[in-house]
């Protein structure tokens, strides 16, 4: 008997063991059950995406999903300020590339404008761009500045099976903030299945972002509290779950210059929205 209880209490604690191993199991460098908890103001209770200017971590740049707004503010402050760029909407996330601003609306409309933030309420100049996308609902966007792109990953489009797989589009980011179609991807679904041992999902992308050090793409899912990265041939190399308790409504992603992460949350049935920051530890790369 007293082995069969020792036997018992090694299983338990073994079974503990490897479960907590997956609650902590995240990329390579980052510790995704330890963020530093960036609350937000009232302002942003629908913040949605989120970006850096050239990766410069002193100023987030973000939206929120009910207003025309640019809104902008120091890390870790709750003085945020913004400005008119459109008319109310279902803006879903923002990209930067070299001065020029990208706001993402969902039905696949782009507004672009300059980044001058003069303490002007309203910005001109404002472009939009209506019909480059195919129709569907868009969340995820960024822009690579080396090269003038800009990325957009379907939430949910008419011509996929979300089951298998998903569309990407990119376009060039031409002077004056005018876009033109260049080229798509798609990103198979039932690999981020097979990678959760599962035997099908449907994913639904909300946000996403490279990280050029390790020269992946990270995309998150609020509807699926997921995080799946692909190497640049947009091919699954992991999933990780994410803790509802901390991503309650996980719906911009973003990198700064030194590699941290940032994920933002939309407040959702929690006190407060935030942005979480998980700092990039080097020697765990």
């Amino acid at each position: 008997m007293i082995k069969l209880i020792s036997s018992l209490i090694f299983i338990l604690f073994f079974y503990g063991a490897c479960k907590q191993h997956e609650q902590i199991a995240g990329p390579p460098g980052y510790d995704l059950t330890k963020p530093v908890v960036l609350k937000m103001p009232v302002a942003l209770n629908e913040i949605s995406g989120i970006a850096f200017n050239k990766g410069n971590p002193d100023t987030i740049y973000a939206e929120q999903d009910e207003e025309g707004r640019l809104f902008y503010f120091a890390t870790g402050s709750q003085d945020v300020k913004h400005q008119k760029f459109g008319k109310k909407g279902d803006y879903e996330d923002i990209a930067i590339c070299n001065g020029t601003v990208a706001m993402l609306r969902s039905d696949g409309a782009l507004f672009s404008f300059p980044l001058n933030i003069n303490g002007d309420k309203e910005i001109s100049n404002v472009q939009e761009a209506a019909g480059i996308l195919p129709a569907g609902e868009y969340e995820a966007m960024f822009a690579d500045e080396a090269n003038n792109l800009l990325y957009v990953l379907c939430k949910e489009c008419s011509e996929d099976n979300a089951a298998k797989n998903i569309s990407g589009y990119i376009l060039q980011i031409l002077p004056g903030g005018q876009f033109a179609s260049k080229d798509n991807f798609r990103i198979n679904t039932k690999d981020i299945a097979a990678k959760l041992v599962e035997k099908k999902i449907v994913f639904r992308p909300s946000a996403m972002a490279k990280n050029h050090l390790q020269n992946e793409w990270y995309i998150v899912s609020s509807v699926n509290k997921l995080l799946v990265i692909t190497d640049t041939a947009w091919v699954v190399k992991a999933a990780y779950p994410l803790d509802p308790a901390l991503f309650n409504q996980p719906e911009g992603i973003a990198f700064d210059s030194n590699n941290n992460l940032y994920i933002s949350n939309e407040r959702g049935n929690t006190a407060s929205a935030t942005i979480l920051k998980f700092t990039f530890a080097k020697d765990k790369k």
